[in-house]
């Protein structure tokens, strides 16, 4: 039963990519579609981000710790999706025009944003495999934790690419930051010291 759920989930999360696939070859993203499947792609990265940060929450909260074997498939998942909408501006916007994109890297910040969003991404998705996690042992965790800087940053990738105070970006930074700000107050709480560690010998 794991691993036919760990399918679904997988094939569930290949969805987006396939109807985008399947828009592509039917006309079905609008009158200009390469700016649509860069916003799309760029959502669906920034969704799937949320997800993997939702999952150590939700096991806290409910204690269903089984969830926390879909963090690393979701994780990889934020990367693909990432390394899509990257691929759209690259090729579909910039026409493989390297020199260009640098250049809007370091002239446009919702740009430069976005761009450090996914470089931190890159060794977080290079050191998900098993083997890595027993070769860094301890700092395995450490590293993982850009995953913060990167949600971050793709938060406000959005936020200043849309140039709006309303609607989705906004509710991507809200969610974001309160799944930060979790993980911040269940550190405060955890490391509070018991009444009874408080009482003198």
């Amino acid at each position: 039963m794991p691993r036919l759920r760990k399918v679904l989930v997988f094939v569930a999360a290949l969805l987006p990519a396939g109807y985008l696939t399947f828009a592509i070859f039917t006309d079905g993203l609008g009158a200009n579609p390469a700016e649509a499947l860069q916003t799309q792609t760029g959502i669906w990265a920034l969704r799937f981000m949320v997800l993997t940060l939702a999952v150590t929450p939700i096991r806290r909260l409910t204690k269903w710790n089984q969830v926390i074997q879909y963090r690393r498939m979701l994780g990889l998942f934020t990367f693909f999706y990432a390394f899509l909408h990257l691929l759209a501006y690259a090729v579909l916007d910039r026409y493989f025009d390297f020199a260009g994109v640098w250049e809007d890297v370091a002239k446009r910040p919702f740009i430069t944003a976005g761009m450090i969003a996914f470089v931190l991404m890159v060794p977080l998705a290079i050191t998900s495999t098993k083997g890595w996690i027993r070769r860094l042992g301890r700092r395995w965790q450490l590293l993982h934790r850009l995953i913060y800087l990167s949600a971050i940053a793709a938060a406000v990738h959005y936020l200043w690419k849309v140039k709006i105070t309303a609607g989705s970006p906004v509710y991507y930074a809200l969610l974001i930051g309160a799944l930060l700000a979790f993980r911040i107050v269940w550190q405060i709480r955890t490391r509070r010291p018991k009444p009874a560690e408080l009482r003198l010998p």
